[in-house]
């Protein structure tokens, strides 16, 4: 069975933003980032929205994937509820990507442009398929990783949290 022995969360705002729109869970067995997207302070509420309802998760029901299923579809729905009950919060989302530890494995649920890694033996692998424009562009072979760095619509995410009912 597996183990976690340690873990921690850090965010950085990075070069370009003024405001630091993330939130993380590390709440073993689940671990999660979300980073917002929204005008004024609202991408910042849809991540901390989404991060509080991953904290509330709920027990052993189901497996590892129906839980992490089950918790981004809620995190989505109260994000969604709110965007279209409060006029300071229209349009606003957030990426999500978590990971829950069952027995043996790790089930990853995943929307959005933030990332899941694996570091195995020193090599870092990317383990999941950012839901983004350029990442559509370059699975069709229509742009190479070269020009995706400075493609104009690079920010551009083709699916987030919050922005539809389902997702």
């Amino acid at each position: 069975a597996m183990r976690v022995a340690q873990a921690t969360g850090v965010t950085d705002a990075g070069r370009k933003r003024r405001r630091n729109e993330d939130a993380y869970v590390v709440d073993p067995p689940l671990f999660a980032v979300a980073d917002g997207m929204g005008g004024a302070q609202a991408g910042e509420v849809a991540s901390q929205l989404a991060a509080a309802v991953l904290r509330q998760s709920p027990g052993d029901e189901g497996d590892a994937e129906q839980r992490v299923v089950a918790l981004i579809q809620e995190a989505n729905r109260q994000i969604y509820e709110r965007a279209r009950s409060d006029a300071h919060a229209s349009g606003m989302g957030t990426t999500i990507t978590a990971a829950m530890l069952a027995r043996d494995e790790v089930a990853i649920g995943h929307v959005g442009d933030s990332r899941a890694y694996r570091i195995r033996g020193g090599e870092l692998e990317q383990l999941t398929e950012d839901h983004s424009l350029v990442a559509d562009l370059m699975r069709s072979g229509r742009l190479t990783p070269e020009e995706a760095e400075t493609h104009p619509q690079r920010s551009v995410i083709t699916r987030a949290l919050g922005t539809d009912p389902d997702v």
